[in-house]
């Protein structure tokens, strides 16, 4: 477990995050252990809780469209010609 003081922790909040992915980050304050920074997978982990459904739409993830078979089958295919 990576141990920082708070002040290299108000220093380099990114170090921080960045040593969490792998493992915990104890934070401390004059010395004594105040706080854990850890991954949302490592605490997922810990405690049992799964990813929810909002946890997943939230994702900001590109999704693909085949654009060319949405159009072959669209709505404006059979719309009878306006004449």
């Amino acid at each position: 477990m990576k141990l920082l003081s708070s002040r290299e922790f108000n220093r380099d909040v990114s170090q921080a995050k960045r040593l969490a992915q792998a493992e915990p980050v104890l934070i401390t304050d004059r010395g004594q252990p105040t706080h854990v920074l850890m991954s949302m997978a490592e605490y997922r982990r810990l405690t049992g809780e799964a990813e929810s459904i909002l946890d997943l739409l939230a994702l900001p993830e590109a999704v693909a469209l085949d654009t060319a078979e949405a159009s072959s089958e669209g709505a404006w295919e059979h719309r009878e010609p306006v004449g």
